[in-house]
């Protein structure tokens, strides 16, 4: 028998949620969620035919914000969809249909359909279900995590990555130059064009006290660069000066997060020069 997923105890909670998904009061969303304002991340637009800009404005937004949207960027809105779509109609499988590509029992690869990802403090659980796997470079796919279903998950996943490049790139170069670097030497200390792509989907099943549960509790992480493709259900919040805010959503974005690798160089870069 499978693990217990988030998706099957929400079809049975109706009016309250077990006692393992109810956060301390430190971090209830209805405690310290400021209300009635939402955060305006720097909002950066890829098509401007200023790359100096451009540049300029992802390396400030990386230092000062940690995160950032931009639109206008080289992945087709119809290439954002059908991929939202895809991961959808995979969390609409029955569960015999998901559970094929449950992540093995004792893995140390995060790749596959699971429920529990991060330990778990003080007892408390997510409420998240999730579908990891690789998408890029193809020597790194494990195609026994693709979903076969809906029929168009493969395809989905194969033109989001190919657009993906210009944009991770571009991210690439901007910040390389934000160290003082040539443009291509940030990106080849990651790996370069062996640089690996996880795609996660999360699906938050419909909860009804969702100002006691959280679907990912406060974190940073640990990878260089987190794209993230969201949708128009409000849920992304991000800590500004000690307080949790609701992100604003723009469609078709891509919300950017530098992550823990990145952090860590800038931070060793400005040890360096001071």
């Amino acid at each position: 028998m499978g693990a217990e997923r988030v998706q099957d105890i929400a079809i049975s909670s109706k009016e309250t949620i077990p006692d393992a998904f109810i956060r301390l009061e430190t971090e209830q969303p209805g405690i310290t969620t400021v209300h009635g304002a939402v955060l305006e991340v720097p909002t950066i637009d890829y098509s401007d035919p200023d790359e100096e800009k451009v540049l300029s404005a992802i390396e400030d937004a990386a230092r000062n914000w940690g995160m950032f949207q931009i639109v206008n960027h080289e992945i087709p809105s119809e290439a954002i969809a059908k991929l939202q779509a895809a991961g959808k109609g995979f969390f609409e499988l029955s569960q015999e249909e998901k559970e094929v590509y449950a992540k093995p029992s004792g893995s140390k690869s995060m790749e596959g359909y699971g429920t529990a990802l991060q330990k778990e403090v003080e007892g408390k659980k997510a409420w998240v279900d999730h579908l990891f796997h690789k998408i890029w470079p193809p020597s790194a796919i494990n195609y026994r995590f693709w979903a076969e279903n809906p029929a168009f998950y493969r395809e989905a996943n194969e033109e989001y990555a190919k657009h993906l490049h210009g944009v991770v790139d571009k991210l690439f170069k901007s910040l390389s130059l934000g160290f003082g670097l040539e443009g291509h030497e940030l990106k080849e200390a990651a790996s370069g064009d062996n640089l690996e792509y996880l795609l996660k989907i999360n699906y938050y099943p419909l909860c009804p006290r969702p100002d006691l549960a959280l679907g990912v509790v406060a974190h940073t992480d640990m990878c260089t660069i987190t794209i993230l493709v969201p949708n128009d259900v409000q849920g992304l919040q991000a800590s500004r000066d000690g307080r949790w805010y609701d992100v604003k959503y723009i469609p078709n974005a891509l919300v950017i997060h530098i992550g823990d690798q990145i952090e860590v160089f800038y931070s060793k870069f400005d040890d360096i020069n001071h």
